[in-house]
């Protein structure tokens, strides 16, 4: 059991532009109270004809470009999203379907804000496993869809995208490039984050989240650098599910990582749900901001409410 790498990542944001400004146009809100109180400016929306296995297949085709594969030479496809229109089939088998892929296994991971962190963790153990030769881990959602554009509240938030990550054994005698898996959720506060009802709406109790995740997350992103052997202050980078500024820029001073670079994509794209963390590290990896082989920590928390973290070796 030699382990796993991500060999390459990729993203994918739809080309419309929502800003602060269009939004005030639509509720009673600005441009000040939007960046005050989550530090959002712009974020991305997705169209009718653009539906979540689009978004998703698009930041899978760049990360497979990206590590010089084609679509045959995966046989596992991982999807974490929340907001497949269908049942079935399910967002992982449109996906495969779109890039003309043989043979995988094909399986959709919901867990909202957290599915990508769980879903890599399931790659992880695929290809560790042997059950997996390659695995594709697309983190995809399209919050557009289920969000109420007439509340304040939450329709400032939400951002559509996706980001994708293509995971393979490590090379014999390699450390492995995905550490051990920190992972969870806390029933109690299942509803704090959740999408439901028909048509399926958006909605949470931001307090609870923001004083949970203030409170009780540093620690067990201490803990997920633990199982890595690493401290806190060797992180090159921090990517946290990229909810809101006032929660990130707090938590990464609380874990400690005094020395890494703090992804902070939510001010362009929204809130992404389970799109977030990769759409973030895909593009930190695309300006050069960390290099091949730096440990990132990818932390995501949100619906359930779960949370799942793990460093990772930047491809």
């Amino acid at each position: 059991m030699n382990g796993s790498r991500i060999a390459a990542v990729g993203h994918y944001q739809p080309a419309r532009v929502l800003s602060n400004e269009d939004l005030a146009g639509m509720v009673d809100t600005s441009d000040e109270w939007i960046r005050s109180r989550v530090g959002i400016r712009t974020r991305r929306i997705a169209g009718p004809d653009e539906p979540v296995d689009e978004l998703a297949a698009h930041a899978a085709g760049k990360a497979l470009a990206a590590a010089g594969l084609a679509p045959a030479d995966v046989d596992l496809v991982l999807v974490a999203t929340s907001t497949a229109v269908d049942r079935s089939p399910n967002t992982a088998a449109r996906v495969a379907a779109r890039l003309g892929m043989p043979q995988p296994a094909v399986l959709d991971v919901n867990v909202v804000c957290a599915g990508f962190t769980h879903a890599l963790a399931t790659a992880d153990h695929a290809v560790r496993a042997g059950a997996a030769r390659r695995a594709l881990v697309i983190g995809a959602d399209k919050m557009s869809d289920v969000t109420d554009w007439t509340d304040r509240s939450t329709c400032v938030l939400v951002g559509d995208g996706a980001g994708a990550a293509v995971v393979e054994p490590c090379p014999e005698g390699r450390e492995p490039g995905i550490g051990p898996v920190l992972w969870g959720s806390v029933p109690e506060m299942g509803r704090a984050v959740r999408i439901e009802g028909t048509p399926p709406r958006f909605a949470q109790e931001g307090q609870a989240v923001y004083r949970w995740a203030t409170t009780r997350l540093p620690p067990l992103a201490r803990r997920a650098c633990e199982l890595s052997g690493l401290a806190p202050e060797d992180l090159a980078a921090v990517v946290l599910h990229q909810a809101n500024l006032r929660i990130i820029e707090p938590l990464a001073h609380r874990i400690g990582a005094v020395n890494a670079v703090v992804a902070r994509d939510v001010a362009e794209s929204g809130n992404t749900s389970a799109a977030s963390i990769p759409l973030a590290l895909s593009k930190l990896v695309e300006r050069g901001e960390i290099t091949s082989g730096d440990p990132v920590l990818l932390f995501g928390f949100g619906g359930n409410l779960s949370y799942a973290g793990q460093v990772v070796r930047c491809p």
